[in-house]
């Protein structure tokens, strides 16, 4: 009976768990980054890093948005240690931790060079610069049919829409913290917010969780379109079979904030590495490995009155407002056919 009920106890426990782990350097103190970026992408950055410091070592945890949210908030909460440093691409998440008082500020002239949109309160600072895109299969797509706007995606999905049914993927906004800030920012900028989501209902669209998994499927034939993908994480894929959008009626550009947490054992080991990735070595990597933008990423010209940026602000924290989001979780839902549980 005592093991059924520890048993049970554990099934209803949170199931947070990063997704992948990775250790850099040899030095004594070790500072633990909870990051949701993918150790490959990273890699590069941290390695230059621990080269210059040697004193340091990083233990890298690469989570999941959601849970890595829920684990930062745990750690705000005194339920376990937290991280010494917190990495998201689901930046609503991260102006909720620090308006919730789970950071600590820090100040320095490569943080002072930031623009406001990002930079908040001294505690959370935007690291990259990354664009939202529509990428396509350049073997199924004609030239004359690739959607260089909302607009001209909507026109693909009205005529014929059989061609493109099934073949359409976008994240799923409740299993990824990143695809529900991209929607979010949509239903506040485009004009076309309900027109595509009824275009993505009428060819049965595919929300689905990852990166990974939504560029592969672009590449192998499997989605013909996929919509508001991270661009960063197609810079890699640039050599296969994969084009690559910049939206022209407007661009979404997310910078990943980074997050010193109350509480971090090793807070001046966090503040060297913000500096280290704030510099103009490792922007330098960073654009090497798609996490700042470049010309040669995309195939359309994007000018300055096409850049939405999404600014660290409190203006985020209605993203995260519960009447706000069962509005929005309806309205995808509905399009998408999918059915939550309570």
């Amino acid at each position: 009976m005592i093991r059924l009920m520890m048993a049970l106890l554990l099934l209803a426990l949170p199931a947070w768990a990063q997704e992948d782990t990775a250790r850099f350097g040899t030095g004594a103190t070790v500072l633990t980054l909870r990051s949701t970026t993918d150790i490959a992408i990273v890699r590069p950055a941290i390695e230059r890093f621990v080269a210059t410091n040697p004193d340091l070592s990083v233990a890298y945890e690469q989570w999941g948005s959601n849970d890595l949210f829920a684990d930062s908030r745990a750690a705000c909460d005194g339920e376990h240690a937290p991280a010494d440093a917190v990495l998201s691409s689901a930046v609503q998440h991260m102006v909720w931790l620090v308006n919730a008082a789970c950071a600590q500020p820090y100040q320095s002239p490569a943080t002072d060079s930031l623009p406001d949109t990002r930079r908040w309160r001294n505690e959370l600072w935007g690291l990259t610069e990354e664009p939202a895109v529509i990428i396509y299969n350049r073997r199924i797509i004609a030239d004359a049919d690739v959607p260089r706007s909302r607009f001209a995606l909507l026109d693909l999905m009205r005529a014929p829409p059989d061609a493109l049914v099934g073949r359409i993927a976008t994240y799923d906004i409740g299993a990824s913290g990143l695809g529900y800030l991209f929607a979010h920012a949509d239903s506040l900028e485009a004009t076309t917010f309900g027109a595509m989501l009824e275009g993505f209902a009428r060819v049965d669209a595919v929300a689905t969780c990852c990166s990974a998994e939504i560029i592969e499927g672009v590449a192998s034939g499997r989605y013909h379109i996929a919509y508001n993908v991270l661009g960063s994480y197609v810079a890699g894929d640039m050599d296969r079979d994969v084009g690559v959008i910049l939206p022209e009626d407007y661009t979404l550009i997310l910078s990943r904030s980074y997050m010193i947490p109350r509480g971090a054992a090793h807070p001046q080991a966090a503040a060297r590495l913000l500096d280290f990735l704030l510099s103009a070595q490792a922007q330098e990597i960073l654009a090497e490995a798609g996490l700042v933008m470049t010309r040669d990423l995309v195939e359309t010209a994007l000018g300055a009155s096409g850049r939405r940026v999404i600014a660290l602000s409190p203006a985020l924290l209605v993203a995260l407002d519960r009447n706000r989001r069962a509005q929005l979780f309806a309205l995808w839902d509905n399009a998408f056919r999918t059915e939550r549980g309570p």
